[in-house]
């Protein structure tokens, strides 16, 4: 099992500035939709108070899904080059 594999409703982070849409390095967003198959991801940014501030289509290079669980030793990490 991969450690970067993205599914539905993963919580991410951006790994690249976009600045078209106001977004940064480190802004946390959940995926909300695969795209082409797993080749992109249309990951939803909200506020604070749950409401959608930006909805974007990312590579899965652009983004990072976080752990909020200790990994099992089993899984291998992936090193994605952009």
């Amino acid at each position: 099992m991969k450690i970067n594999s993205i599914k539905l409703l993963d919580v991410v982070a951006l790994t690249v500035d976009l600045p078209d849409y106001n977004l940064w390095v480190g802004q946390v967003g959940t995926v909300v939709e695969t795209l082409a198959n797993g080749a992109a991801f249309e990951v939803e940014f909200s506020d604070r108070d749950g409401r959608t501030f930006e909805s974007v289509g990312l590579r899965p290079e652009q983004i990072l899904v976080l752990h909020f669980e200790p990994a099992s030793p089993d899984l291998k990490p992936e090193m994605v080059l952009a």
